[in-house]
């Protein structure tokens, strides 16, 4: 595993900025007394960033192959990973250094290994009998192109066809050259005056391994003899090949064709085929050839002992199915089945269940690989169903647009929403066991419950169970269904904010503790969820539309301490109203004819069924003002112990009464500030009617930035509406200049770029908000994207009944603090620098009546305020621990002194910034665009931690990395695949153990026995000694600069490893000469590895540079 260097810094210090004030460092010291209590136990030797594992579909899969001893599966995709599949819970990820694509993959069956052939014409042994796999050997072909590969089982000499028509020989053990070659023009000899082109397929006679079967893509198929180096029979066929597959008694072969088809020969008959067949064909009268299809592009022959064989292949339908999807054919005597696909095939295998190709094959199943998923078919059971995939492949079902990640859940979590997920669950599967089962677990050395929640394009909200380095689907959300589809696209008015997906998810704000889920939508949409075990039914959906817009006439805005209009309780009777009743801007912009007062999505008027799981508590939208549409939400806060929901955009902020369904404020952002304004903005063409102070977000139309595209740095990168990727990444401009591009003409364009501070961060806590305050209270601390924290005093009613009819009271506290850079998150710790979360409301049961007794406890009850300020003395203080992009602030409350800062980065920005728990402390951890990933002690921000991990290459990664508590973190390395790692020491020492073992001893089936006529009569299967043809002694050395040899990083040791089982016993008998070869070609070999990984470096940088063109924001 690679080292890290990490930067140790002593303990007594914190990054002092040079331009902080001689004040600040008095402030520092006198703090310093207080300070000095709080014991740091987190130390350098603490963290260690390393990989831990990657769940998903392989992206864009290129190659496939089964081991069906072991029972294991590869796939192979064309950037080079390797991903390997035992039983559900055993998965394994490797990657070719090159990145180049695998083209073709074969196990050396049952000796726990591997041989990938990659598009840069390279051939990699992969030792699987280590918990990582790594590369023994490689071997460059020079002057030859790789198109065809073929180990035949129990052999070590693997045979490489090439793009010349030729067909060289690989000794798997040593990774060399045989001497032994077959030329094209020897095979064709003169039936082709033509170069019959690549070499589409090899394979060898199952019954006589010294005849080899060679099909070349212009149509030839010879059978070559090994021992006599010459052509027994030449099969010659108008069309080209595609693939070719034995009988097992090896007397006939079949051919699939690109026009459409099969045709089967007789091995002693080479003048024309046996039987032709068109599976797909129309059968024209007068005897004519049936209509040309599409070419069948693999096809494969099993034979059963008890009935007829098995041709199964994929490709072949006629060119009159457009707009069919793919299908799988599979002809079992005079039956047809056509399995239609989601997504093209990239390939298929048969699953048998004898690895020997001379006996019946008895096939049970079929694996088949498509584009995005990975089916498997049960062929023993009437109507071919498949099996439930158990593998957690779907991440991608519809593009994963955010993500969270929790660690150390209540453990009640994953059992309630598992048995409200197993309901979703489709019939009709297979009734048998899911037949890739090979390799054995780790060791459970994880006891606590995480949980990763994916947003997605279509709307849906997907909860996985990720404890212990595996995952699982839990349960599956939609969003959209409260929502009326539109029927075409002149319906839609949602068109002028986003193009597509209107119902994707950006934000999600999650309580595990009392459940409550809340989402915020692409077209300005919110929705709070409730989560039940009873399935309900709602006559009507609580909604409320608000209208926020940002006017002001003059210079002198409304003071601090004003308290905005408050709506009054009588307004949550009636929840589908629109909440400003009147605006004296509505009439006019109506008249104009400008959409105004309308959300981007209508939501259903008919009542909805809602299963047990999250059910819809309220809808919030956002609306059209004057011809202007709603901008997309920023972000986005819950609290289950006040009932609030908070939420901001690019210019202003609302927060919402669930539990009444009203509005309680209603700002600008400008408005936030009152009279304290540091910017002193005003605008220069204000509107004519002043809107109520209560009247909410503003209608320029100006890029938004969303906190889990954090790439999209307002201070430090150009951004337009449909979450592009940024034009630059210029990190060193001035922070007030963050200029967003626009995607379309505003209607006001001369407003200053100050007003454009967007919110960027929301905490609700119980803390000091102002400096004289002597306790804690309920408060919302908000921070916006030019480094402004502000503090919204929260004055709630008595719990119980009480709590629906009085109206929740804000007020802002007139507190202000800066920092450099956005603000992305804040988190508060008390007296002895422990993290005192939000207050949270226990879950409970909503949708069963409750009697008296639970009513009079609920009446009692407080909301769990788990902040152990509060009960202590009064003269006890807490700290705000506050993030932004450039610097790291800890703040004394309620004194309001910045007693540490730390300066993260001058030269790049913060991505996502997370307090977390790590070994019973907490720390910061911060993700920057630069690469690094680095974490502060807190409350001291001393650096602990500071590694070069990751560049940031595009959106995906920007916009979905995480990080939570004991050393956990993922994000999205591919539109289908999470990739998990881990900063702590701890968890990368014990990740060995953890992780599960491919390679299991398992005992080779018996060969199948010969009989005793054939026996007499010398009718079985001929052995043939390879050894005796291809070693050196028969067949002289390879031509040396044909291809050379590429040590593997596993090298000798490796290879020792690995020596056991049928070839081990002949490995271990050439090891130590492989030994002294080795010595004597080490020169040769650094200097060509070196030549092979700077020629590598040179094609990945470039493919880097074309990836992202063309893609939607999502895709990336």
């Amino acid at each position: 595993m690679r080292k890290f260097n990490i930067r140790k810094v002593l303990d007594g210090l914190t990054a002092v900025s040079s331009s902080a004030s001689a004040s600040a460092a008095a402030q520092q010291q006198q703090a310093g007394n207080r300070e000095s209590e709080i014991q740091e136990t987190l130390q350098s030797e603490h963290f260690q960033l390393c990989k831990t594992v990657r769940h998903g579909f392989p992206y864009q899969p290129s190659a496939l192959a089964f081991d069906p001893v072991q029972k294991i599966l590869a796939i192979g995709t064309q950037t080079g990973a390797l991903r390997l599949f035992g039983r559900p819970g055993v998965e394994c990820y490797c990657q070719h250094d090159s990145g180049a694509a695998v083209i073709q993959l074969q196990f050396l069956i049952n000796e726990g290994a591997l041989v990938s052939a990659l598009a840069d014409d390279t051939l990699h042994l992969w030792n699987l009998r280590q918990k990582r796999p790594a590369i023994l050997h490689s071997l460059k072909f020079n002057r030859e192109r790789i198109t065809f590969c073929h180990l035949p089982f129990q052999s070590k000499w693997l045979y490489v066809g090439t793009e010349r028509g030729n067909i060289h020989i690989v000794n798997v053990e040593s990774f060399t050259l045989s001497g032994y070659v077959i030329m094209w023009n020897k095979a064709i000899e003169l039936s082709s005056k033509s170069h019959p082109g690549p070499i589409v397929h090899i394979s060898d006679n199952p019954m006589d391994e010294g005849k080899l079967l060679i099909g070349f893509e212009s149509g030839t198929v010879v059978l070559w003899d090994l021992k006599s180096k010459k052509a027994d029979y030449r099969y010659t066929h108008d069309e080209a090949i595609h693939s070719v597959a034995w009988h097992h008694e090896g007397k006939q072969f079949i051919c699939s064709h690109s026009d459409g088809t099969l045709t089967i020969w007789n091995v002693k008959s080479p003048t024309k085929p046996f039987q032709t067949i068109t599976p797909h064909g129309k059968q024209l009268k007068d005897g004519k050839k049936p209509e040309p299809c599409k070419p069948i592009l693999k096809v494969e022959y099993k034979t059963t002992r008890a009935g007829e064989p098995f041709i199964i292949l994929s490709g072949g339908l006629s060119y009159d199915t457009v707009g069919r999807r793919p299908c799988l054919t599979v002809m079992h005597g005079k039956s047809t089945a056509v399995l239609e696909m989601d997504y093209s095939i990239v390939d298929f295998l048969t699953l048998c269940e004898t690895p020997y190709p001379n006996d019946f094959q008895e096939p049970y199943a079929v694996v088949v690989l498509l584009e995005k998923d990975l089916v498997l078919i049960d062929l023993a059971q009437n109507g071919y169903p498949i099996f439930e995939n158990p593998y957690p492949l779907t991440i991608h079902e519809s593009p994963v647009t955010c993500c969270e990640y929790f660690a150390d859940c209540p453990v009640d979590l994953i059992p309630a929403l598992y048995s409200v997920g197993a309901r979703q669950k489709r019939q009709g599967y297979s009734k048998k066991e899911w037949p890739i089962s090979g390799g054995n677990w780790g060791l459970i050395t994880q006891s606590y419950p995480e949980i990763i929640i994916t947003g997605h394009a279509d709307g849906s909200i997907k909860f996985w169970d990720a404890s212990a380095i595996t995952l699982q689907v839990l349960y599956k959300l939609k969003t959209a269904k409260v929502f009326e589809k539109s029927r075409n696209k002149d319906d839609r008015p949602n068109t002028d904010i986003v193009d597509e997906d209107p119902y994707a998810i950006q934000i999600i704000s999650w309580c595990p503790e009392s459940r409550m889920l809340c989402i915020a939508g692409v077209s300005a949409h919110v929705i709070i969820y409730r989560f039940s075990k009873q399935e309900v039914t709602a006559e009507v959906i609580p909604m409320l539309e608000v209208r926020l817009l940002y006017e002001i006439n003059d210079v002198e805005t409304p003071d601090g301490d004003q308290v905005p209009p408050l709506p009054t309780p009588g307004t949550g009777s009636n929840p589908q109203s629109i909440v400003p009743q009147s605006h004296p801007s509505t009439s006019s912009s109506s008249s104009d004819g400008l959409r105004d007062n309308v959300p981007c999505l209508k939501v259903k008027n008919s009542p909805l069924k809602q299963s047990p799981g999250y059910q819809i508590e309220l809808v919030i939208q956002l609306v059209w003002v004057s011809g202007e549409p709603p901008q997309q939400i920023t972000s986005l806060a819950v609290n289950s112990a006040y009932g609030l929901v908070v939420f901001g955009n690019c210019n202003g902020i609302a927060m919402v009464d669930y539990l009444q369904k009203t509005v309680l404020l209603n700002l600008g952002t400008i408005e936030l500030y009152g009279s304290n304004d540091p910017y002193r903005r005003e605008p220069r063409s204000p509107r004519k009617t002043r809107q109520p102070s209560g009247a909410g977000l503003c209608d320029i139309n100006e890029g938004t930035v969303v906190p889990e595209d954090r790439c999209k740095s307002p201070t430090s990168a150009k951004m337009s509406r449909k979450l592009s990727l940024p034009t630059e990444l210029k990190p060193d401009l001035d922070v007030k200049d963050n200029s967003f591009s626009r995607s379309r003409s505003s209607s006001v364009t001369s407003i200053d770029k100050e007003s454009r501070e967007a919110i960027s961060a929301l905490h609700f806590c119980e803390t000091f908000t102002r400096k004289a305050d002597t306790s804690p209270s309920p408060c919302l601390w908000v921070g916006t994207t030019l480094g402004t924290v502000l503090v919204i005093v929260l004055n709630l009613p008595p719990g119980g009944e009480q709590r629906l009819l009085q109206p929740v009271i804000v007020s802002p506290s007139g507190t202000i603090l800066r920092l450099k850079g956005a603000i992305l998150r804040m988190a508060f710790l008390d007296t002895t620098g422990s993290l005192v979360p939000p207050a949270h409301e226990p879950w409970r049961e909503h949708n069963v009546p409750e009697d008296k007794d639970e009513k009079d406890k609920l009446k009692k009850r407080r909301p769990v305020s788990v902040s152990p300020s509060s009960s202590q003395e009064i003269s006890e203080n807490q700290y705000a621990v506050i993030c932004s992009e450039k610097q790291a602030k800890v703040i004394s409350l309620p004194s309001q002194n910045c007693i540490y800062k730390q300066n993260i980065t001058e030269t790049s920005f913060v991505l996502r910034g997370d307090i977390v728990a790590l070994s019973n402390s907490i720390c910061l951890a911060c993700f920057c665009a630069n690469g690094h990933i680095m974490t502060f002690s807190l409350p001291s921000l001393r650096p602990l931690l500071d590694v070069y991990y990751l560049p940031l290459t595009n959106m995906r990664i920007a916009r979905t990395f995480c990080f939570t508590n004991n050393g956990q973190a993922l994000y999205l390395v591919s539109p289908t695949e999470i990739q998990r790692l881990t900063y702590s020491q701890e968890i990368c020492e014990n990740l060995q153990e953890m992780l599960g073992e491919l390679f299991t001893p398992v005992e080779t089936p018996e060969a199948p026995n010969r009989g005793f006529f054939k026996g007499l009569f010398g009718g079985g299967a001929q052995s043939l000694d390879r050894e005796e043809l291809f070693g050196e002694s028969a067949s002289g050395k390879a031509s040396r600069s044909l291809a050379q040899h590429i040590p593997g990083p596993g090298g000798i040791e490796g290879v020792k490893g690995a020596a056991s089982g049928v070839v081990g016993e002949l490995a271990r008998a050439r090891l130590a000469l492989d030994e002294r070869g080795q010595k004597l070609g080490e020169l040769e070999e650094k200097t060509a590895a070196m030549l092979y990984s700077a020629d590598s470096f040179s094609k990945h940088a470039h493919e880097m540079m074309l990836k992202y063109k063309d893609k939607k924001w999502y895709q990336f």
